[in-house]
């Protein structure tokens, strides 16, 4: 479990952009992390998390799958960009207080590309899912 300053250090994201809170697990079959949506999120409207800063939760549960594995195996941590979202479905906006919790399983991994699908959920409701395309840089 990584949280405060281990968790920024395997991901490329710094406040206010930070929109992950802990890394839960992290091995070859998932990652999760959980994360608390504040009033002063930059994402939050009317006390709802919007569209966009659960896609960016959803991303960064992807970069701290890759900046985790590059951390254990002793390697430098790259850069991802987004290739793809497909199939993104958000079923509702969570409120101010909500907990996230995100998990992202691999699908396919060749060379720097990676195909995860992603599942976000508050408490036990769906709030959203995707299918994601993550390219590292070299």
């Amino acid at each position: 479990m990584l949280k405060g300053k281990d968790l920024e250090n395997i991901i490329p994201q710094s406040y206010p952009m930070i929109m992950i809170d802990t890394l839960v697990i992290s091995d070859r079959n998932k990652t999760i992390t959980d994360f608390l949506i504040k009033e002063e999120n930059i994402f939050v409207y009317e006390k709802r998390l919007q569209e966009p800063g659960i896609i960016e939760n959803m991303a960064q549960t992807a970069a701290a799958r890759s900046g985790y594995k590059a951390y254990t195996d002793n390697t430098e941590i790259r850069d991802g960009y987004i290739g793809a979202i497909k199939n993104l479905n958000i079923f509702s906006l969570p409120k101010i207080n909500e907990t996230l919790q995100t998990t992202l399983t691999p699908l396919t991994d060749i060379g720097n590309i990676s195909a995860v699908k992603i599942e976000t959920l508050s408490g036990k409701q769906k709030i959203a899912e995707c299918l994601m395309t993550i390219i590292l840089s070299d």
